[in-house]
């Protein structure tokens, strides 16, 4: 009885000793057609752990959102969950939609702000867009994260996609959206980056 006393004890310490991360993002976190338990936000909190972070992910993540989209929902999330990190995962379908560059800086500073405000501390993950849409826009966008996270002083992580988009092994047939066989490593090199942060 002592033993199981001491377990329980040791369990509610653990998780209240916890911090809450949101994630808010996209189908790339959102664990697009494939079960939410095999989504990298479901798998992170055992990496981190693995590098001494005990961390509740709440995935804030939906498929198809923008960063406008983001910006409408994040209020709410914030109400709900009080978060002590907020990692924003993005900008892709902005920028597969040809939004401005300037509309998507206003959104992400936004953002920033927003979760600042409520006490949380702010990540932002790097967005790539494919090379299709022209060198001077796959540029514009793709300093618009650097620029807004210098301006705001907020830490940048780089793109996962980045790393396994040319690996058909790893990417659906669209060549946008990680296969659930790439989740873990996915949630293993979030965990690297985010380590050093929290």
């Amino acid at each position: 009885m002592i033993r199981v006393l001491s377990f329980i004890l040791l369990f509610l310490s653990i998780n209240a000793s916890a911090a809450n991360l949101l994630v808010l993002g996209d189908s790339l976190s959102a664990g697009y057609q494939m079960p939410i338990e095999k989504a990298w936000p479901t798998l992170l909190p055992k990496e981190l752990s693995q590098r001494g972070h005990q961390m509740r992910i709440i995935n804030g993540s939906i498929s198809g959102d923008t960063t406008g989209n983001g910006l409408t929902r994040l209020p709410a999330l914030l109400e709900q969950h009080r978060p002590d990190y907020v990692l924003i995962e993005l900008g892709a379908n902005d920028g597969l939609r040809g939004f401005p560059p300037k509309l998507i800086k206003d959104n992400l500073t936004k953002l920033i702000d927003l979760s600042e405000e409520s006490g949380a501390k702010v990540i932002v993950m790097q967005i790539q867009v494919p090379p299709n849409y022209g060198k001077r826009y796959t540029q514009a966008f793709e300093q618009v994260y650097p620029s807004v996270t210098n301006d705001k002083s907020v830490d940048l992580i780089p793109f996962f996609l980045a790393e396994i988009i040319t690996d058909s092994d790893l990417m659906m047939q669209d060549g946008l959206h990680p296969k659930a066989n790439a989740q873990p490593w996915i949630a293993e090199f979030v965990a690297q980056q985010l380590s050093p942060l929290l």
